[in-house]
């Protein structure tokens, strides 16, 4: 039943993310931020197929004991790949609202994105092993969750002081992903049920992924309508106040 469950799920998941992801950059009309979201889905659809695919195939024949070394090799290629997201996501906030300078935070964000991929890169990460350190896992995502923090108070000042209505549950689709997540880093192998907190967690990436979407819709029907003005917080109106350092 679990292996059906996942398997269903994670296809329609995996083809859902990226059929959007492609949808965007398709339509995008050169809009920066739409080609950034797309961009941006088509690499966590792309990224979370290198581990749920072997994951479905060890589910369906003999277990996944028996395919340590597909899935630890899949789950590095997505904790890259996951990474790379949050940085897109990041150029998508700057691009939304305007930002100008920053640089710090720029430098910091790249910093963390970086040192977040050096220790993913370290060979004490045992990523083939049947048995990986639960300490390189937490050390691993102590950066990765700061970069996250980062996006979600960026993400939820910006859309409080801006009034923008279709992201105002952007911070809010962050957050809820790292708190379904966390707990399967950390208690996962000691209590295996943990891990159905990833059906959740993959489900709060879609509704981030949706927000994107949804948004490039609204300003295409506003650009084909020939209006002037898109409804208030789209893409397609300019947000006041510009961010500059």
């Amino acid at each position: 039943m679990q292996a059906i469950f996942e398997t269903v799920f994670d296809a329609l998941y995996l083809t859902g993310v990226v059929a959007l992801g492609i949808l965007m950059l398709r339509n995008a009309g050169g809009r920066r931020q739409s080609l950034l979201f797309g961009a941006m889905a088509v690499t966590l659809g792309a990224g979370d197929a290198f581990h749920l695919l072997p994951r479905a195939y060890a589910l369906l024949t003999t277990g996944l004991a028996s395919h340590a070394a597909a899935l630890g090799t899949g789950k590095f290629i997505t904790s890259l790949t996951m990474t790379a997201f949050y940085v897109l996501l990041y150029h998508v906030w700057r691009s939304r609202y305007r930002v100008t300078g920053k640089m710090g935070l720029t430098l910091a964000v790249y910093g963390l994105a970086a040192v977040r991929v050096a220790l993913c890169l370290l060979p004490q990460n045992r990523w083939t092993s049947p048995a990986p350190p639960l300490l390189w896992g937490v050390l691993r995502n102590l950066p990765f969750s700061v970069m996250g923090l980062a996006v979600i108070l960026l993400f939820y000042n910006s859309a409080r002081e801006r009034g923008d209505a279709p992201f105002r549950h952007m911070w809010l689709t962050i957050a809820l992903s790292f708190a379904f997540y966390l707990p399967v880093v950390l208690w996962a192998d000691a209590v295996p049920a943990v891990g159905i907190l990833m059906v959740p967690k993959t489900l709060a990436y879609v509704w981030t992924v949706l927000i994107g979407y949804l948004d490039l819709r609204a300003a295409n029907r506003v650009s084909a309508q020939g209006r002037g003005a898109a409804p208030a917080g789209s893409q397609a109106a300019p947000i006041p106040k510009p961010s500059r350092v």
